[in-house]
């Protein structure tokens, strides 16, 4: 069955460099506003004019700079921040005493915070406290006195900027952890799906070896003894394996990347197929098989995995069971699920011995079965008495089919 490798990409900061984007054209257009609002508390208001068009033209022409931590360079950021301070520092040449007096706003205004932000979400809380500082310092010599709304804004730039500096490094490192943890989960799946393939194969195939060796003896005896051998490293490996790291994108906003093996459906589709046909082969002497008199539809995966989860059922019969059991298989259509029975007359499965196994790598039930029907979100029950037999029931919600399987 073909493969393809599905790419992930996870970044939580990508909306926090839109959002700067936008803060940025706002209070360049709000600092626009107060000075002409303000326009008769100016007494040089042509130096003020002469800053305002820099700062419009810088601000328009350099949008694409703030979209992306990699756009968003090291020189960029150190002369967006010397614009800021430019425009703090000619305050007093353009405006009047009682302007600077009063605590009025510089001609940059709150557009300042944006330069420090973009330092935030770049670098984290440390660029946000370098940033924040020269801003301190000019907001003092602006106003050549530390008084009390000047400390008060600039302690609030500062806290503020150096926060959200901190969250940015947070969420960096919880993307990081999320998709090391989908990739984890991605893999795992896949090396299920490996091992309910083995198993169904390959491990049945060394454990007969194994016993008609063990039965004939002399060479045949050495080769079974080697399948076995074969056959338990086999089982700790499908049941073991390594986990790749997983991938940091090299633009810091596209953040994490997973990358995942899925399946493809090949030439079969996903549509709707009978479920009947691929249980009628299991039908033998021994194999009774009782079907609906109407197609019993599901998307061809999910029907595939059924149908196998129903093989791996039967192999344990003849397995365990021994020579003689019988089996039947029970096929039921209700409205939200499909339910599938396999019964069998053998002794039953002695308490514990599913636990036992699969603490063995013998995984038959954990994977072919139980792990075929969870990746189809439904459920595998398996009930044995000692003496009466044991039956397996498998059931697929419908609903869950539609939507596709893996």
């Amino acid at each position: 069955m073909a493969k393809r490798e599905r790419v992930i990409r996870m970044s939580v900061e990508q909306p926090l460099w839109r959002a700067l984007s936008g803060y940025r054209v706002l209070t360049m257009l709000y600092a626009v506003g107060l000075f002409a609002s303000e326009y008769d508390q100016f007494d040089r208001p042509g130096i003020a004019i002469a800053f305002y068009v820099v700062l419009f033209v810088w601000t328009l022409a350099t949008l694409p700079r703030v979209q992306s931590a990699v756009a968003c360079t090291k020189r960029f950021l150190a002369v967006d921040l010397a614009i800021a301070l430019t425009g703090i520092v000619l305050t007093p040449l353009a405006a009047d005493d009682h302007h600077i007096n009063s605590g009025g706003p510089t001609l940059p205004s709150i557009w300042t915070a944006g330069s420090v932000l973009a330092y935030a979400i770049k670098g984290g809380w440390r660029w946000a406290a370098f940033a924040s500082t020269p801003v301190a310092v000019a907001n003092l010599i602006e106003r050549g006195s530390p008084a009390r709304d000047t400390v008060h804004n600039v302690v609030l730039v500062w806290v503020a900027s150096i926060a959200i500096g901190y969250v940015v490094e947070v969420a960096r490192a919880s993307e990081r952890t999320l998709a090391r943890a989908l990739e984890i989960e991605a893999t795992t799946r896949e090396r299920e799906r490996l091992a309910r393939d083995i198993h169904d194969g390959v491990l049945q195939v060394l454990a007969m070896v194994q016993r008609r060796g063990a039965v004939l003896g002399g060479e045949a005896g050495e080769l079974g003894r080697m399948a076995g051998e074969q056959e338990i490293a086999l089982r700790t490996l499908v049941s073991g394996g390594l986990v790749p790291v997983s991938r940091v994108s090299l633009d810091a906003a596209e953040g994490a990347v997973v990358r995942a093996v899925e399946e493809e459906s090949g030439d079969d589709g996903d549509g709707p197929v009978d479920l009947r046909p691929l249980l009628a082969p299991y039908a033998a002497a021994k194999v009774s098989f009782a079907e609906p008199g109407a197609p019993v539809p599901l998307p061809a995966p999910a029907a595939k995995e059924l149908a196998a989860a129903v093989g791996a059922a039967l192999d344990n019969v003849r397995r365990h069971a021994g020579a003689d059991a019988r089996a039947w298989i029970l096929v039921e259509d209700e409205p939200g699920e499909v339910v599938v029975t396999v019964r069998d007359d053998g002794p039953g499965i002695p308490e514990g011995r599913l636990a036992q196994a699969e603490g063995e790598g013998r995984l038959g039930v954990a994977l072919s079965i139980r792990g075929r029907l969870r990746d189809l979100g439904g459920s595998a029950e398996l009930v044995s008495i000692p003496g009466q037999g044991t039956e397996v029931e498998l059931k697929v919600p419908k609903a869950r089919g539609k939507a596709g399987t893996r």
